[in-house]
């Protein structure tokens, strides 16, 4: 919640358009988002999907008021107010059916059953039978302790495609980075023999590649994430790996100066961004997207939440506001960034995400807290002159271009 700002009033409402904006400024003013917003009516026992709050605060006509009763005491109202904001709605709903201001909204009501009655429409009727206008969930539950949603295609160890050309990975039993599965052994000692001379003479040269790798400075190929099909380069790139520009397309965000990426914490609402060991770094997937004079978006996709948006809650009006994900086209967050390169007085060293029209001007997504540490979280803070903690480099993760290996 933004310190001294108060919340909005309900009384300023005249029709239930406006009562539906005076809902979205409450939602800003609380500072939280969708899962947010949910997962705190859900400590106190009570029901609140993420798509059904983003399907009330998108349409003209009042919310049931149980959904109001939730979604305000989800808010962090105090319980005094409640009952001005259920006596403003019931004002509303006694004057009788408000045209609509534009054509489209009447056509889209008379066509949608849940706005037959602007009292009485069922939001979470509605969900079920039509996409999220907000982008949010795809479904009202949420998978919080679920089972990955992907399940297993093949041999391939792969699951459902994130994108194109892209698939979830199956989560290993075993930790990452184990050792392989050994083949079956075969009855032949003379072939046995012959795996295993292959086999030294195998790690005899990975030693040497590692080596000279070691030597550049390097795991992999300049400006390139690790393959992890070739044991010799599916380890993370080391901190001392150059800096990758930012280029449309899907990448891998990783922390300079560490071997640590950007991920959330799978089974959490919060959409809190984190940085984790890069091989660790598969949920969600990151894209870059131009939005045009130098602005980027940030995209997610969650196996468990789809597709969403990078971004800061509450305009950046908050100073350490967290730096997350949550769906996209909430007109409160900032998901627009500026990635400008620092690097004074020599090669660019790292770039920096910051918030275009942030209300805390002179900000960048830091990593907050213990820098050294994985899971250390990323929030909007100020910009300071060595930049520590703010700067990330953007790797291609698959081909870049067609033909690209």
């Amino acid at each position: 919640m933004t310190p001294g700002r108060h919340t909005p009033d309900p009384r300023e409402a005249r029709t239930p358009a406006e009562f539906l904006a005076l809902l979205q400024t409450l939602k800003d003013w609380s500072g939280l988002t969708y899962r947010e917003l949910s997962a705190r009516a859900e400590t106190s026992g009570e029901v609140l999907p993420r798509s059904t709050v983003a399907n009330m605060l998108a349409r003209p006509t009042l919310p049931r008021e149980e959904l109001l009763t939730v979604f305000v005491r989800a808010c962090g109202v105090a319980p005094g107010e409640l009952a001005g904001w259920l006596e403003v709605r019931r004002e509303l709903a006694g004057r009788g059916p408000y045209p609509p201001a534009d054509p489209a909204d009447g056509d889209a009501a008379r066509a949608d059953p849940a706005c037959a009655d602007p009292a009485e429409g069922d939001a979470e009727e509605a969900d079920a039978a039509r996409p999220d206008p907000a982008g949010a969930d795809r479904a009202d539950a949420d998978p919080v302790d679920a089972d990955p949603v992907a399940e297993p295609s093949g041999a391939s160890g792969t699951t459902r495609a994130a994108g194109p050309g892209l698939s979830w990975p199956v989560v290993p039993a075993a930790p990452s980075g184990g050792p392989p599965r050994p083949r079956s052994e075969t009855p032949s000692r003379i072939r046995r023999a012959v795996v295993a001379a292959v086999a030294v003479t195998g790690l005899v040269l990975a030693g040497f590649s590692v080596v000279a790798f070691l030597r550049d400075g390097r795991t992999g190929p300049a400006g390139q994430p690790p393959r992890t099909s070739a044991p010799e380069t599916s380890a993370p790139e080391t901190s001392g790996a150059a800096p990758t520009a930012p280029a449309a397309g899907d990448v891998r965000i990783r922390v300079m100066g560490t071997d640590l990426c950007l991920a959330e914490r799978r089974g959490t609402r919060t959409g809190q961004i984190h940085q984790v060991p890069c091989a660790e770094a598969v949920v969600p997937l990151y894209s870059l997207a131009a939005v045009g004079a130098g602005r980027w978006r940030i995209v997610s996709d969650h196996p468990d939440f789809g597709p969403g948006c990078s971004g800061i809650p509450s305009g950046g009006r908050i100073p350490d506001a967290a730096y997350e994900d949550s769906e996209c086209g909430d007109g409160g967050r900032i998901e627009a960034f500026a990635l400008e390169p620092y690097g004074p007085g020599g090669p660019v060293r790292g770039y920096r995400i910051v918030p275009v029209g942030s209300g805390t001007p002179g900000s960048c997504v830091t990593v907050v807290g213990d820098r050294e540490a994985a899971w250390a979280r990323l929030a909007q803070a100020p910009c300071v002159p060595d930049a520590a903690g703010q700067l990330f480099s953007f790797d291609r993760r698959g081909p870049a271009s067609p033909g690209t290996p």
